[in-house]
């Protein structure tokens, strides 16, 4: 159905109950180490109770690996984030249009800057310096549907017509996720949940619960039996 992405999560009950939630609507959940925990956490367990089981779940090394594993990565070319077109996503009426921020027909990803651990060729490709070949985000050729959450977004959650293999991607407990990877997406892609003035933010699994159920609401369910 979807993809949740939590990118180095710190605190074990808070991964638990996301592995619960996903458990429950279908949801592959992927985890982005470091882990500020180990997998076999007591508290992890405890706020997951017996659904660990029944949860879609795969752990990756980097932000790179996990966007490279995800089905979306495997497709030419994808519907813009807003299906019908309207001008909160794009710069057209037009569902083949340039989404805003990217060219037509160009990768989301190629915006990203170098991470750590990436430097650029006398190509100007960019290549890891550490072992193995593990890709750059610049390297991933096609589009992704990938939605980042972030007090810092200025488009609200709810505006966006959701669909079936979207990603979500939400940052750590402590910090959120890295200025480089909010600024390299379009604003249309950094959401945020509405809450009173004056507040720091939300619960993260009460967050993902939120809007993989407005996902799953849009979708009509899909799947609920």
């Amino acid at each position: 159905m979807f993809e949740v992405i939590l990118y180095q999560p710190e605190i074990p009950p808070n991964t638990g109950n996301v592995i619960r939630l996903c458990a429950n609507t279908g949801v592959h959940l992927h985890l982005v180490r470091p882990l500020g925990f180990d997998l076999d956490d007591k508290q992890l367990k405890r706020a997951g109770l017996d659904y660990h089981e029944y949860a879609s779940m795969k752990v990756h090394d980097s932000l790179q690996e996990c966007l490279q594993s995800l089905p979306q990565a495997r497709h030419a070319h994808l519907p813009h984030p807003n299906p019908d077109g309207t001008t909160s996503h794009s710069t057209k009426h037009d569902r083949t249009v340039q989404v805003a921020g990217y060219p037509p027909h160009e990768s989301p990803l190629s915006n990203f800057p170098p991470l750590a651990g990436e430097r650029a060729n006398e190509k100007g490709n960019l290549e890891s310096l550490g072992e193995g070949t593990t890709a750059s985000l610049r390297e991933l050729s096609n589009p992704l549907r990938l939605f980042a959450f972030t007090t810092k977004g200025s488009h609200p959650f709810h505006e966006v017509c959701y669909q079936k293999g979207d990603a979500f991607l939400f940052g750590p407990e402590s910090r959120g996720l890295p200025s480089e990877v909010l600024e390299s997406l379009p604003p249309e892609q950094r959401l945020r949940l509405p809450m009173l003035p004056n507040n720091r933010s939300l619960n993260l699994s009460n967050t993902v619960a939120v809007v993989v159920y407005e996902a799953w609401r849009q979708c009509g369910f899909e799947g609920e039996g």
